[in-house]
């Protein structure tokens, strides 16, 4: 009878443990998130900035408490930079069960070559820097961060007729495809807006001389220059600007103008040069914006990319539709595609019904050490 007394005791003792402690005997199963980028070859820095924002994200939302209780954790796979690789790393994330969501990839070509296996299995695909007209609509589970060319094209041709006041506009373009589409849409808004274009030129990939091209566009007297170009040839073309003496001219560069090599030109080459970025400006003073910034670079140490600040909001973005839905593939994806006015530190966010984001841009002026925000 004692031995059966006994018995009962500790029986009794582990149930009320089991009652006081459920938390040392359930683990909470977490919340997986899967990140197709390139983490080796050509384009490795711009996975290792994905990274870096979005684990800066995962902790502060874990740190919080994380979604409904769970925390979030990550599966990453690593494209390459290579649209076949991505394949492969798609199938690889839409096979794993335990995935409620992908960010992903870089560049165009290898979100669009991965995006028929999550679009088969109804999987979020949220890409922080595809900007390919077609990446977006080709499926409805497809979301892309950036903008597109078309958006970001109109929006440059508001922003030199509206807020820098030029009126009087030459377009120097690459001849490619993009260079091509992209000038035709911000021609189209400029001379909608009450402007006048007053030359077009275009050049072709390897120019090295541009002397012939912009003594053209310079003869048509325009109040400013705008440059469809690539980071290298712009270069290139401000340094001749400055050779003919040109400099009076404003010259507004594309998106990849935004980068801190451009101080490496002579300080005549940028004289009223003007630019913009995918959204993210560190001096900006939302707070949002100020957060990231501050935390980035405690974890870190050193200042963010306009990547980092892409690849922070997209988890952000998945966080927020899952607090709002759970964490149904399906649901996930009507959450975020009616998601209103998102407070992202690279701007404020909604969708179109393309699954392409609506947002502001910041236009920068080039000053001589830094970039300085245009109200």
């Amino acid at each position: 009878m004692k031995k059966r007394n006994a018995l009962f005791c500790i029986v009794l003792a582990g149930m009320i443990g089991c009652w006081i402690y459920p938390h040392v005997t359930a683990a909470v199963e977490p919340i997986y998130v899967g990140v197709s980028a390139p983490f080796s070859k050509e384009y490795a820095e711009y996975g290792v900035s994905f990274e870096k924002g979005i684990r800066l994200a995962l902790e502060t939302i874990n740190a919080a408490g994380g979604l409904q209780g769970q925390p979030l954790e990550l599966v990453v796979g690593d494209s390459e930079g290579d649209p076949n690789i991505a394949k492969r790393v798609a199938r690889k994330l839409t096979e794993d069960t335990r995935i409620v969501a992908v960010i992903g990839d870089f560049a165009s070509s290898c979100s669009m070559a991965a995006q028929p296996f999550f679009h088969r299995t109804g999987m979020v695909q949220i890409s922080p820097t595809s900007s390919h007209p077609s990446f977006a609509p080709g499926s409805p589970f497809s979301f892309s961060l950036p903008g597109t060319d078309e958006l970001l094209s109109t929006f440059m041709a508001r922003a030199v007729v509206e807020k820098l006041q030029k009126k009087k506009v030459a377009v120097l373009y690459l001849n490619n495809d993009w260079g091509v589409a992209a000038q035709n849409i911000f021609i189209t808004e400029v001379k909608r807006l009450g402007g006048e274009i007053v030359a077009v030129e275009s050049f072709l990939d390897q120019s090295t001389d541009f002397l012939p091209v912009l003594e053209k566009l310079r003869a048509a007297q325009p109040d400013l220059l705008y440059l469809f170009t690539q980071l290298p040839d712009g270069k290139m073309i401000l340094t001749q600007r400055q050779q003919i003496g040109w400099d009076d001219v404003f010259v507004m560069g594309y998106v990849d103008f935004y980068s801190p090599t451009i101080f490496e030109l002579d300080a005549g080459a940028r004289r009223n040069l003007y630019t913009s970025s995918l959204g993210f400006f560190p001096m900006s003073p939302r707070p949002e914006v100020q957060t990231f910034v501050n935390n980035f670079e405690t974890k870190y140490q050193e200042p963010p990319t306009q990547e980092a600040a892409l690849a922070y909001d997209a988890l952000n973005l998945i966080a927020a539709a899952i607090k709002q839905a759970g964490t149904d593939h399906k649901a996930i994806r009507d959450a975020l595609a009616n998601l209103k006015d998102f407070p992202g530190v690279t701007g404020i966010m909604s969708f179109d019904q393309d699954g392409n984001v609506v947002k502001e841009y910041p236009i920068l002026q080039v000053r001589e050490k830094d970039f300085a925000l245009v109200e």
